[in-house]
């Protein structure tokens, strides 16, 4: 089986283009009754993850207030360790034999305060699990990450988040933003489809840490 093949939904047997469909208009009913191969049953699924932003505006403001990061939530399609992709709009499939390193949500929440770590503009930033007392809260929606097959040319991938700030104590919603970014893959092989992954989650990064330092910045100066 080459990499990049798709698992057949009957037997489990490797079939090239092909891969388990759901139809979301039916609000992935079917994705609870979606079969997974026996384990120990042919080769071990390779394992991707993909990497933080690190560069970031110049002119960026330097923060003195500490920031905490939920999970994104996401749809039940994307919230799941499988790679998603989609040939047509209302289809959702799965490329075989290859898997993120973590569950969507949680890899992409590290990735977001590593991100904010790298940009060296905030005093802290962390999970709510942590006890950090929280000035601000940043609140997150996964909508789109998949690779997308069905708008002629080459796949691509495809990033979409949606963002929200809380000011803290007051719970008050300072700002809202929605970031995204399309990029073609140079193959249809994974590792740039891994590729193209990487670099939209990096546009989505570097403009949802920038906008979260500014709005953030401008609320606290309105407040003293």
């Amino acid at each position: 089986m080459k990499q990049g093949d798709l698992i057949s939904p009957s037997g489990f047997l490797p079939l090239r283009r092909r891969a388990l469909k759901l139809v979301l208009a039916a609000p992935l009913a079917g994705l609870a009754a979606c079969q997974l191969p026996v384990p120990g049953q042919g080769p071990p699924a390779e394992l991707y993850r993909l990497s933080p932003k690190s560069t970031f505006d110049d002119d960026l403001p330097r923060v003195d207030w500490q920031l905490v990061l939920d999970a994104p939530r996401a749809n039940a399609g994307i919230d799941t360790t499988r790679i998603a992709l989609q040939r047509a709009r209302l289809q959702i499939e799965y490329y075989a034999r290859a898997e993120w390193s973590d569950r969507l949500p949680q890899m992409i929440q590290t990735l977001m305060i590593e991100s904010f770590e790298n940009s060296d503009r905030i005093v802290a930033v962390g999970r709510d699990v942590v006890g950090l007392r929280a000035d601000f809260i940043l609140r997150t929606e996964l909508r789109e990450f998949q690779i997308e097959y069905f708008n002629g040319g080459p796949p691509r991938g495809h990033v979409v988040l949606a963002a929200r700030l809380v000011q803290q104590p007051r719970r008050a919603i300072i700002g809202s933003a929605t970031f995204e970014a399309r990029v073609p893959a140079q193959s249809d092989s994974m590792p740039a489809v891994i590729a193209a992954f990487d670099e939209a989650l990096g546009k989505v990064l570097r403009r949802l840490v920038e906008w979260t330092l500014v709005t953030g910045a401008a609320a606290t100066e309105k407040t003293r």
